[in-house]
């Protein structure tokens, strides 16, 4: 075999081996580009699945968001999302008409130095630079005055920057609207504020805790808004404002698809702010929730981790309260 004959050898063993690496090497590319279609259509097809269920979800809520009111946790939360009405109550809480909220936040998570959190419901700042919390507490457990008294504290300590002196600490409310006249004296709204024992006066630290008896019912403003909290139709408010939002949430395509979003995610959500810390108090808010969305005992009991007996015993308390 001549030089020449070897390389021309060596040549069509180079081009044929390179052809079979090219078909390879195709067939691969072919091969993964079909696992790729293959994959999308496997997404669209769950994302065709999920849209369809949604649908039912949506049918499901409405009838559900019917019977909600503002004293419902999840509900509150959507409504006081537009900061109109959380003014609103606001101004007739604190009996100022000119109150003007310029920022808030709904769910604020606040920790302390050890990592302890509490989740705020709506934190809002007004125009002279007040900060007050806002809070429903369906729950006894949840509405205690040493929980009250932390609150105030995690608002402090989350305020102040680097350098400030304490004197820049802005006035603070603590107001807890809860579900029962939780102080017992059968007033409608209470004030808690520090005083030097001995001289009878006000200690003007200027942090204030209030108690909003939302059982209450009389023919004053306040009345009026304790009357709009339990209102499960918006034209059974006083409250152009709350009506309006109301409406907003419950007869209205987008909102009626929030809520649905809410109710869908409210045990995972719940679950994880609530039972991962171990709150009895957050277990029964959750159940509460999951009963008025039409859900079985025992599949409650699987979600918050409880006995299906005491979850029984939750609901049954929950449906004999006074509205």
């Amino acid at each position: 075999m001549t030089l020449s004959q070897w390389g021309s050898g060596q040549n069509k063993r180079l081009i044929k081996k390179k052809n079979t690496k090219s078909k390879k090497s195709t067939k691969q590319s072919e091969t993964a580009v079909a696992e790729k279609e293959a994959k999308k259509e496997k997404e669209r097809s769950r994302e065709t699945v999920t849209e369809e269920e949604l649908e039912m979800h949506y049918a499901r809520y409405r009838d559900i968001l019917k019977n909600l009111t503002i004293m419902n946790d999840i509900f509150m939360r959507n409504v006081l999302k537009e900061p109109e009405c959380t003014e609103y109550v606001l101004q007739v809480i604190l009996g100022n008409a000119g109150l003007h909220v310029i920022d808030q936040v709904i769910q604020k998570d606040y920790k302390n130095l050890q990592g302890r959190s509490a989740i705020l419901d709506c934190v809002a700042r007004d125009a002279s630079g007040r900060q007050m919390d806002v809070e429903i507490q369906q729950e006894n457990e949840g509405a205690s005055p040493k929980r009250a008294r932390y609150h105030s504290g995690l608002m402090d300590m989350n305020t102040l920057n680097p350098g400030e002196t304490f004197d820049k600490l802005p006035e603070t409310y603590v107001i807890f609207i809860t579900r029962d006249d939780y102080l017992g004296h059968g007033l409608p709204i209470y004030h808690i504020d520090r005083k030097i024992t001995e001289l009878g006066r006000d200690f003007c630290d200027e942090a204030h805790i209030i108690y909003v008896n939302a059982k209450y019912r009389d023919d004053t403003e306040l009345g009026h808004l304790l009357h709009d909290l339990h209102c499960t139709r918006a034209e059974d408010m006083y409250s152009q404002v709350l009506a309006k939002r109301v409406r907003e949430l419950k007869e209205t395509e987008k909102g009626v698809e929030s809520m649905s979003h809410e109710l869908e995610e409210l045990y995972n959500e719940g679950i994880e702010r609530g039972m991962q810390r171990g709150e009895l108090s957050k277990a029964r808010e959750i159940t509460r929730s999951l009963g008025e969305m039409g859900m079985s005992v025992e599949k409650i009991a699987q979600i918050v981790k409880i006995s299906a007996g005491v979850v029984q015993e939750w609901l049954s308390e929950s449906a004999k309260a006074p509205n």
